[in-house]
């Protein structure tokens, strides 16, 4: 199985929420950068958090890559969201996916996957990319198959 973590462009700095952060015109075209990272790629599931950034972060790799596939959302991928909780709600999808969320969720279940602990995340920047491939999202047993920051 694949997995790949696609945090989310860069955001306005200021909303009347966290959730309600929209994506700047810098930020779309990052996310587009990284979204080509996934064309030919056979995605089984695209998952989303509920904020808007990754919502439209999202919606711009489906448009980039011509996909009819639905978006999921998913209310266990905000920023601040138990990475290992992540792994165990990861487990009922099928196939490879995409999650798209935020920092530190991403970085942090990006390094539990890989290395089996939370004491090295992955060090992401807006629209970071990883490529992750095993025989299931299961903590250690991941490897990194690549990492891509669209700058």
């Amino acid at each position: 199985m694949k997995l790949w973590l696609l945090r989310h462009g860069e955001a306005e700095p200021r909303a009347r929420s966290d959730a309600e952060r929209a994506l700047t015109e810098r930020g779309r075209k990052e996310v587009r950068k990284s979204a080509e990272r996934l064309r030919g790629q056979a995605l089984a599931h695209i998952l989303v958090s509920p904020y808007r950034r990754a919502q439209q972060s999202a919606e711009l790799v489906r448009e980039a890559l011509g996909l009819s596939l639905p978006l999921t959302t998913v209310d266990w991928a905000t920023p601040d969201d138990s990475p290992r909780n992540a792994v165990l709600q990861l487990d009922q999808y099928a196939g490879d996916c995409l999650l798209v969320s935020h920092n530190p969720l991403l970085g942090s279940l990006g390094g539990l996957l890989v290395h089996g602990y939370l004491q090295e995340p992955l060090a992401l920047h807006t629209a970071s990319l990883v490529e992750l491939e095993g025989e299931s999202s299961v903590p250690g047993l991941m490897t990194l198959k690549s990492l891509y920051h669209p700058h």
